[in-house]
């Protein structure tokens, strides 16, 4: 990087940026080819997916989704609809795969310039901005460099992945025979399902206490607040708050919905529930936060908010034997997907680095 020439640039030779039409969630449908845009900066953007609703309104794949909320930037990989507040950014210039992660760093270090303007004048700022590029010796954007440098950064990160899974035990994801049992009885809808109500699920519900950001003093304690980023997790605090055992699951206000491993405080926009006589296995519990969750899906927001204590009588439904809750059945669901979605990151992780070894191999040949 220290041996690299940069150049100056206009956002304005670079790129386009252009309105979209939009529409409401309302005309929305079934289906997952689409992508809906809206301004919001989590999921990359995306709101939901949808089939098809009209020609009138598709973005084509290829570009850039800008929300004038944060203004993070979002290569869009499928065709997409938008929400109310969103722009298109367009390339001028070709870009293979590895400049496109490039170049979306790029654009996203524009978003303090863009967020210190009014709306009207985002598209005015953005096509006036410049940015700092490496180049060859004619001045040309030095496209080769990109390709290896963003090759190095993905290898040095696949070994890192890969070193998580070698140190944490996760390689193996062969399905056992009585997994797969399971796995089969619960797609043919086979496993029998039951009611039961939070409160007897668990012994324990609780609400967290109030701690405002000012008084909040750092330290090892992760401090959970409302909020998906980080599974909720807003700062390490210190101070003497009510401490919650790991082994537990959070609902934050919205129904955001956690399992927590660790040990942890926790503001009073989020409600903590476990069971402290019954040592539910971390699969158990997993499974008991994903039906959580679903059982209260859309019912909370910010005009109707979840306190823990009108929760008791909420339902949940869970696998049944003999009238109670099947924990060996869910126990094995878990971790029969646990070995599934590890089967996907090991080969993903096998394929990734036999591509970049040889790609930077070339590229240094």
């Amino acid at each position: 990087m220290h041996n690299v020439k940069w150049g100056e640039f206009k956002i304005d030779d670079l790129f386009e940026i252009q309105n979209t039409l939009s529409f409401n969630t309302d005309k929305l449908v079934y289906g997952s080819k689409y992508d809906y845009v809206t301004r919001t900066s989590q999921n990359q953007g995306i709101l939901k997916e949808t089939g098809f609703v009209n020609k009138e309104n598709i973005n084509s794949s290829g570009n850039w989704s800008l929300g004038l909320l944060q203004m993070d930037f979002f290569y869009r990989h499928k065709s997409w609809y938008a929400g109310q507040f969103v722009r298109k950014i367009t390339s001028k210039i070709e870009l293979n795969s590895n400049s496109i992660i490039f170049f979306t760093s790029v654009l996203n270090k524009l978003k303090p310039k863009l967020l210190s303007v009014l709306v009207r004048n985002v598209d005015k700022t953005f096509l006036d901005s410049k940015v700092f590029l490496p180049i060859k010796q004619n001045g040309q954007i030095d496209f080769d460099f990109i390709d290896i440098y963003i090759s190095e950064l993905e290898l040095e990160r696949i070994e890192k992945l890969n070193k998580y899974l070698i140190d944490n035990n996760l390689k193996d994801y062969k399905l056992t025979e009585i997994e797969e049992n399971v796995l089969l009885n619960f797609k043919s809808h086979k496993i029998i399902f039951g009611d039961f109500v939070f409160k007897d699920v668990f012994n324990n519900i609780k609400q967290g206490r109030r701690l405002k950001k000012d008084d909040q003093i750092a330290g090892d304690i992760p401090f959970v607040m409302a909020g998906v980023s980080n599974t909720g997790v807003v700062n390490h605090i210190s101070n003497p708050v009510a401490s919650f055992p790991h082994n537990s699951i959070t609902i934050d206000i919205f129904g955001n919905t956690f399992y927590r491993d660790y040990d942890f405080g926790a503001g009073d926009d989020t409600g903590v529930y476990w069971n402290s006589s019954i040592n539910y296995p971390k699969e158990v519990m997993l499974f008991f936060a994903t039906s959580m969750e679903k059982s209260i899906l859309g019912k909370f927001d910010f005009g109707k908010k979840l306190r823990s204590s009108k929760s008791f009588d909420f339902i949940m439904k869970l696998p049944i034997k003999n009238n109670k809750p099947d924990l060996e059945t869910m126990k094995i669901v878990i971790s029969a997907i646990h070995k599934l979605v590890i089967k996907d990151v090991v080969l993903y992780v096998k394929r990734k680095k036999k591509e970049l070894n040889k790609m930077t191999k070339n590229a240094n040949a």
